[in-house]
């Protein structure tokens, strides 16, 4: 039987996970001689590659003296913690990366925290000895300080330590010896990771990941824990409700190099793709079909940032996307939710309107990112956190934040942290930089990215992990510039935009399309302003040296993505197009956008005792009508007029009093003299009749 080792692969963003996965590839020949390849193969994302980062996991498999390791790729980023939680599920052990020089870091201390507790054995990879500054040896002494802290075991504890470069493509016992190759790596994986235990028995298999295929539909992925799979076996399919479903595996794959082949039977330990299951949710267990049995679901941390979603009403409505209606976007969101684990989705009071719920800005955005590249079109509010009440207190997510700047500059990051209400943890020097722990509300990361970047020059590295909640810390200031507001639809005309560059910074170019509502720029003072940059010069016959001179532009600035959700206020939205990214304010038209203020004004903490005053007296007065009404039917004297639908036929006498009854509840009642022949009235009296009793 084949030998199997099962392995994840984890590491903070940016330490060179998928680099060291592309040295195994290389180093395992899986190419031809001749076949051209380039960097980052498993990233094989389009939005990956141009950010940098992996966003979902990866399996491939290559072979080494006879065993087959089949590798899982995670991503480092904590705002995709829910991807490293479910894969770790399939792996036997894991490879920790660890930067020579930064060390462990936030995003190090989650993953490594997830594998010690399902019992995983770790190889520490202690990556680019090349880089300046380096200091292995103290990296290795702290990351044994970081899994003590962890409580890990004493075999966990044992750990085999391998220095390397995997840029250069080399790993090595000992750092001050480097080589020409990585097989001191392959050799501790079939050392130190046990081999894929064998349980006899009844199939069992988690379904940990899935693909899909046009031809087939939708494939589970997960690791057979238990006996053997075979192809067109009957299974059952033990749903999260407890329910089963019988069903027959139609195919087995598993995975052979960079791509998948096709199997009749998968041994125990294996990773291996089903084809055939439907109906299937990320969590579920293929059980044998006589006698199923689930095994325990994965638990994963709760979302901790909600964005609003819904449909673009904006005058360019339907110009760019295919898919826009309420329709689509609900089914594409449903979609996700199949294979995102830590996404939620959650209905609003209207139907064009969706709640989402992620891990944080960059969760969210790559989700809209990649919905705006597959033709849709939607507008986005502002992130807001998730504020939770335990023990009858209102608490809020905290995360600890790290931060890598020079030293020159720290003072600055302190600045604005302690603003947005972080406490400062540790300051550490090493080298010329600094690096500052702090605990900061997540209210408080959200647009720090940016002031930090800016305030530094663009030597600031930030990274911050979910932590726990805590008690609310009181209210953040926000966004202390207004926003320049468009007053027309039409064309950016480079004449009005330069005649308006001293009323703050733009954020069209010229010529651009642009409409009513639309957020053109930002204000250099605290108020929102209406300019008209459609606006063209008068022509004239008059000509003259001097006199039209051209106009100097300041380049404006375009916002990313996650820039733009950052940026927003709690009353703008973002427009997302496939080929544009707009900012507007929620109410397009100035007379709305006054009313509506009007009314938050209205309903403010100012007027909070008069409004209270006001619903307090409105009910007295309902509860003193019900109290009449009851008194007047015990009073065989009195005769009451319920509204009906036939209509009412008056008499002569007056004492009569009329009852508007809404469903079993009187609630009005008519003035008597409204009934007397003196004050007839067919429109008064229309649609009123005795309920017939004295």
């Amino acid at each position: 039987m084949l030998s199997i080792r099962n392995i994840a692969i984890i590491a903070h963003v940016d330490h060179g996970k998928t680099t060291l996965v592309d040295k195994i590839i290389h180093a395992s020949k899986i190419f031809r001689e001749n076949q051209e390849f380039g960097d980052l193969i498993l990233d094989n994302n389009d939005l990956e590659r141009e950010r940098g980062i992996t966003i979902t996991s990866k399996n491939v498999s290559v072979r080494y003296n006879g065993v087959k390791i089949n590798i899982i790729d995670t991503p480092g980023h904590a705002d995709f913690g829910g991807e490293v939680e479910r894969v770790l599920r399939m792996a036997d052990g894991v490879i920790l990366l660890v930067d020579a020089f930064e060390g462990p870091m936030p995003q190090t201390r989650f993953v490594l925290s997830k594998a010690i507790a399902l019992g995983l054995k770790p190889i520490v990879i202690v990556n680019k000895v090349d880089k300046e500054n380096c200091r292995p040896d103290e990296v290795h002494e702290s990351v044994f300080d970081l899994m003590f802290n962890l409580e890990a075991t004493e075999d966990q504890l044992d750990f085999p330590c391998i220095y390397g470069s995997s840029k250069q493509g080399w790993m090595s016992t000992d750092w001050k010896q480097p080589t020409d190759n990585i097989i001191p790596l392959l050799d501790a994986i079939i050392e130190h990771i046990p081999a894929s235990k064998v349980q006899e028995g009844t199939p069992q298999m988690q379904i940990t990941s899935l693909d899909y295929s046009s031809f087939v539909g939708r494939i589970a992925i997960g690791r057979l824990e238990r006996g053997t799979l075979t192809e067109g076996m009957q299974i059952a399919l033990c749903k999260a409700d407890g329910s089963t479903k019988k069903m027959r595996i139609k195919e087995l794959q598993v995975f052979e190099g960079l791509g998948k082949v096709k199997v009749e039977k998968v041994e125990c330990g294996e990773i291996c793709a089903v084809t055939g299951i439907e109906d299937f949710e990320i969590g579920d267990t293929v059980a044998d079909a006589e006698n199923p049995e689930a095994l325990a679901r994965i638990a994963i941390d709760e979302p901790t940032m909600s964005m609003l979603f819904t449909i673009n009403d904006s005058p360019f409505f339907g110009k760019e996307g295919k898919f826009v209606t309420s329709r689509h976007i609900r089914e594409r969101l449903t979609k996700e939710l199949e294979k995102n684990l830590a996404m939620k989705l959650g209905e609003t009071d209207s139907a064009d309107k969706f709640m989402v719920f992620g891990r944080g800005v960059l969760h969210l955005s790559v989700l809209i990112e990649t919905m705006r590249r597959e033709g849709y079109e939607l507008q986005i509010g502002q992130p807001q956190v998730i504020i939770k009440e335990i023990d009858g207190k209102k608490c809020e997510p905290i995360e600890e934040l790290t931060i890598d700047l020079p030293e020159s500059l720290s003072g600055r990051a302190v600045e604005f942290v302690t603003l947005r209400k972080g406490e400062m943890l540790s300051m550490e020097t090493k080298g010329e930089r600094m690096i500052i722990k702090f605990n900061i509300p997540s209210r408080g990361i959200i647009g720090l990215r940016n002031q930090l970047l800016t305030a530094t020059a663009g030597e600031a590295i930030m990274a911050h992990r979910f932590i726990g909640y805590e008690p609310f810390k009181g209210e953040i200031s926000g966004r202390n510039k207004g926003s320049l507001i468009s007053m027309e639809k039409g064309k950016a005309i480079p004449y009005s935009i330069d005649k308006l560059q001293d009323r703050g910074k733009f954020f069209v170019e010229p010529n651009a399309e642009i409409y009513e509502g639309q957020v053109i720029g930002e204000n250099s003072r605290g108020d929102d302003m209406c300019v008209n940059v459609t606006k063209e010069k008068k022509q004239s016959n008059v000509r003259s040296s001097g006199n039209d001179e051209k106009a100097r532009i300041i380049p404006p600035i375009i916002f990313s993505l996650e820039e733009a959700l950052e940026y927003i206020q709690k009353d703008e939205y973002v427009e997302v197009t496939p080929k544009s990214i707009r900012l507007r304010k929620i109410y397009l038209t100035e007379t709305d956008r006054k009313r509506f203020k009007e009314i938050l004004n209205f309903f403010s903490s100012k007027n909070k005792t008069a409004l209270k005053n006001i619903f307090e007296l409105q009910r007295s007065i309902i509860l003193a009508k019900l109290k009449l009404i009851n008194i007047l039917n015990q009073l065989q004297s009195v005769r009451a007029f319920l509204k009906t639908k036939r209509g009412f036929r008056t008499t002569g006498q007056e004492g009569y009093v009329a009852i508007d009854k809404l469903g079993s509840d009187a609630v009005k009642i008519v003035d008597r003299m409204e009934f007397s022949y003196a004050n007839f009235s067919p429109n008064i009296l229309k649609g009123w009749d005795t309920p017939g009793r004295n």
